[in-house]
């Protein structure tokens, strides 16, 4: 290789050298990294558990706590027919009273010592008395009225003598029967007086046992 050939050469080696200096020194350019985009979330379905339902049997009622019934209160029933005739009967032959005179009959008070209804008792009375010759019987309607006129009830019993005679004033009555139902409410007594109403003499009195039915 002659001189000239050889700087050529080198020459040329230096310029390929130079060139692979260059590319060496110069970093390559970096990418860069594009997002990648979000995939949508897919949620998994709900599942809804089942629960079974159980029948609850009903259990037995505990009754332990629960009141007591109270007992219904008891309804005495008394036989005042059988006490209020054989009264009557001898009240009917009593002497000093007048034939054809006007008669009041009181109902009849309680004075036992218990709870017994005694307008049964006033009702056997007049029963008792129906159809006699010796009286004249003041009408319930006449009571009725009366009492109204007094701010009385018609089933008012008057509880005294006094106010029973006034109330026969006010009918004009000339007497008066005054009754009382004593003692033992199981075993009462039927008491019965008949009173002149102008003076308050009591011209007859008689009692009698009433036995329950």
């Amino acid at each position: 290789m002659n001189k000239l050939s050889r700087y050529a050469f080198i020459a040329a080696v230096a310029i390929f050298l130079s060139g692979c200096v260059g590319q060496r020194e110069k970093p390559a350019p970096v990418e860069e990294a594009k997002p990648t985009p979000e995939q949508p979330q897919t949620q998994p379905p709900t599942t809804v558990p089942v629960v079974p339902t159980i029948p609850v049997q009903p259990g037995p009622i505990d009754n332990s706590t629960a009141q007591p019934e109270q007992p219904a209160p008891r309804v005495r029933h008394y036989d005042w027919n059988s006490a209020a005739q054989p009264l009557v009967g001898k009240m009917l032959q009593a002497d000093g009273v007048t034939a054809g005179s006007v008669l009041m009959v009181d109902n009849v008070n309680n004075r036992t010592n218990g709870s017994l209804n005694t307008t049964e008792a006033t009702v056997a009375i007049g029963n008792a008395l129906k159809g006699n010759n010796k009286f004249t019987l003041v009408s319930s309607q006449q009571l009725a009225v009366a009492k109204q006129q007094l701010g009385l009830s018609p089933q008012d019993s008057l509880g005294s003598r006094n106010k029973a005679m006034g109330l026969a004033r006010t009918v004009g009555a000339a007497y008066v029967l005054y009754s009382n139902a004593t003692g033992n409410v199981n075993t009462p007594t039927l008491s019965m007086q008949l009173m002149m109403v102008q003076s308050g003499e009591i011209l007859w009195s008689g009692k009698g046992a009433v036995a329950q039915q």
